[in-house]
């Protein structure tokens, strides 16, 4: 049977395709909210849409290899409503797209099996919230319109919350909720007015009128400042992060890794469709400001998580940590654009593409890993953990995987994302500003810290639960991870292995949606040098992970041998030495609070720390730290406090007469609708 052309892909219709594998999705919702028996739905349901995805995933690869890349799109006219729902699958949507449906599919395959105990009622919500969430994650990445993009937005978020609000029946719980539901609302009317403005002189709301009608430099700008406000919102941008470490250890496992890997990307994609496909104009500030909130978001997320001993919180921060490096690369994409400067903004945004593609699947599998861990033990308090490593070692092993790829570390594809990074701040051929050539290495040295301290994190997080003896409760029964939830794991983690063992495949398929942007790309260099990635010049720098593996194996071989030859006596097992002292326990490990005591001490400056600190006379002594965003004690809190004096203030004016408050409301759009066109 002969081969199909490639040059046929962009013939088919995979944009339609997709819509219906939306459609799919929220069908299975509805019909696994409908089931009797969640349990067993689970075992069929999410399964399904675990295809479904696949399918998305292959739909979305087979548009970024179709040469040339000709925008598919979709006009659904609503008979009721009046007004029409545009669609468009361009290489940058197909981007997303394909990283959406790779995260799914082995988050649903894990949710098949962690899903399927629990209550009926619960289990039958998350069913349909779940699916839903995936089908309007779908809809924003290909909605091509204001109104369709917005009610995708809307329902994205509106799911999200109710994945939130699983537990609702505990007090932190319903805070989390509704304080992710206001930042998000407050984003996305942020973005509303954004659209507005770009709006603003046409009737037709599609994003093509808007291409054909670039506003005026003054409004682009506030235009991109209401964008950036919206989507850096939903990203967990410093200082609209505060949802983000408390909505994401709310949420059920499967719920959180979707989330984090997917809905945080959302946000990048909006900011690159409204700043490079919509605004078609980058000016030097806007990078320079969207590198530094990365950057001030990258270190502050990575200190915050160092020392967190909740495993869901400290893989929030994480979170935070990644999307201000993903947001550097954008920023510093956009600095490069502004100045002409193509190549190397072609650099930065492969940088930030491969970033977000690797965050999505490592931190996918470091979240249901969590899962894994809390339904075997009941336990995500790192301080109660330990020793999980011969009761859980597919968990354990795979978990290893994604935790190198977090501490970005070789060959992983969390180390080729960094490494481009840094490519493209210190090997650049300089910019016309000398103020910013200054900058870009202080750039560069913030990025290694971060890593760094992402390292550091990332042994807490795997020693601490997975190495040492269980620290409290030994006797407590902990079991292995199910067939379908290690299938969701082995997914994830050989997603993340091919990424950093075959980058130049990689970064050709992301070659499209890099030359649709910067108007260049790296895909003819990476796939002239085949095995050797060379971003900028051989002379400068260089990688190769398939030899870099090999010599690490070559050494792990030797060593190996080495020590058998030495070693002719056999093995033999003894305790460990103790230092004479006979009467250890496995509270004496190394603790949760105590790894991340240095980093505390080092930066105080940036915690709130509070400690309760016993007296010598007590006869129950208890010592107590925490630490506090001083971010939300001074900034979010006093908001808090006003918002809620203004409201006690408003509810005395409800007698007010009917004919006066549509009085108020009349004037109030009067005011919104004079600004917007003004």
């Amino acid at each position: 049977m002969d081969a199909i052309p490639l040059a046929a892909l962009a013939r088919w219709p995979l944009l339609e395709a997709m819509l219906l594998a939306a459609l799919g999705w929220i069908c299975l919702g509805l019909i696994g909210g409908l089931q009797r028996s969640p349990g067993h739905a689970a075992r069929w349901v999410y399964p399904i849409g675990a295809l479904l995805a696949a399918g998305v995933a292959f739909l979305a690869l087979l548009a970024l290899v179709a040469p040339p890349l000709a925008p598919h799109t979709f006009s659904f006219t609503h008979g009721m409503a009046g007004f029409v729902m545009h669609f468009r699958l361009d290489a940058l949507s197909a981007l997303f797209v394909a990283l959406l449906g790779l995260s799914a599919t082995g988050v649903s395959l894990f949710a098949t099996g962690y899903f399927s105990t629990g209550d009926a009622p619960s289990g039958r919500r998350i069913c349909a919230q779940y699916h839903l969430f995936l089908a309007s994650m779908l809809a924003v990445l290909l909605a091509d319109d204001t109104v369709t993009f917005l009610l995708a937005w809307e329902l994205m978020s509106i799911a999200s919350f109710l994945l939130v609000m699983t537990d609702h029946q505990k007090r932190a719980t319903r805070r989390a909720g509704y304080l992710y539901l206001l930042i998000a609302h407050a984003g996305a009317l942020a973005i509303l007015a954004s659209l507005i403005l770009l709006q603003a002189g046409t009737p037709d709301p599609s994003f093509g009128a808007m291409r054909a009608n670039a506003p005026l430099p003054e409004r682009s700008s506030i235009v991109f400042l209401l964008g950036l406000i919206g989507f850096g919102a939903k990203a967990g941008l410093l200082p609209l992060h505060a949802w983000l470490p408390e909505a994401h250890p709310a949420a059920p496992s499967p719920a959180s890794a979707l989330m984090s890997a997917v809905m945080l990307k959302t946000a990048a994609y909006g900011l690159l469709r409204l700043t490079y496909d919509l605004l078609q104009v980058q000016l030097w500030w806007w990078g320079a400001l969207m590198l530094a909130l990365g950057l001030v978001s990258a270190l502050a997320g990575v200190l915050f998580a160092a020392i967190q001993t909740d495993m869901k919180r400290l893989l929030a921060w994480s979170s935070i940590e990644n999307m201000g490096l993903i947001f550097s690369g954008l920023g510093l994409a956009v600095l490069f654009s502004s100045h002409g400067m193509q190549p190397m903004a072609a650099l930065a945004l492969t940088a930030a593409f491969c970033h977000a593609l690797a965050h999505a699947l490592f931190k996918s599998l470091l979240f249901l890993s969590t899962g894994a861990v809390l339904h075997a033990t009941g336990e995500r308090n790192l301080g109660r953990l330990g020793g999980l490593i011969r009761a859980m070692p597919w968990v354990a092993w795979l978990t290893l995987v994604g935790a190198l790829a977090s501490a970005a570390l070789p060959p992983s594809a969390g180390f080729v994302a960094e490494w481009l990074l840094l490519q493209s701040l210190l090997f650049n051929p300089g910019l016309p500003d000398p103020f910013l050539n200054l900058l870009l290495p202080v750039a560069a040295a913030i990025v290694v810290l971060a890593s760094a301290l992402a390292g550091y994190t990332m042994v807490k997080f795997f020693g601490i639960t997975f190495l040492g003896q269980m620290r409290d409760n030994p006797t407590r029964p902990c079991h292995e991870a199910g067939h379908w939830e290690r299938a969701g794991l082995i997914w994830l983690a050989s997603g993340c292995l091919m990424a950093g063992l075959v980058p130049g495949t990689l970064i050709q398929l992301m070659d499209p949606a890099v030359h649709q942007l910067a108007g260049s790309s790296l895909g003819s260099q990476i796939g002239a040098k085949g095995w050797l990635l060379i971003p900028v010049d051989i002379e400068q720098s260089s990688y190769a992970p398939l030899v870099l593996l090999l010599g690490i194996a070559a050494a792990c071989v030797l060593t190996w041998l080495i020590l058998r030859r030495l070693m002719r006596r056999g093995l033999r097992r003894s305790a460990p030495w103790n230092c004479g002292y006979g009467f250890t326990s496995a509270r004496m490990q190394d603790s949760a609070e105590g790894f991340g005591q240095p980093i505390r001490q080092i930066f105080e400056s940036m915690f709130g720390i509070r400690r309760s600190l016993p007296s010598p006379f007590d006869r129950s002594p208890h010592y107590r730290v925490s630490v506090e965003d001083r971010i939300w004690r001074g900034g979010y809190l006093p908001i808090a406090r006003t918002v809620g004096r203004l409201s006690q203030t408003l509810e005395r004016l409800q007698p007010v007469r009917t004919s006066a408050c549509l009085l108020l409301s009349f004037m109030a759009m009067l005011t919104i609708v004079a600004w917007a066109v003004l």
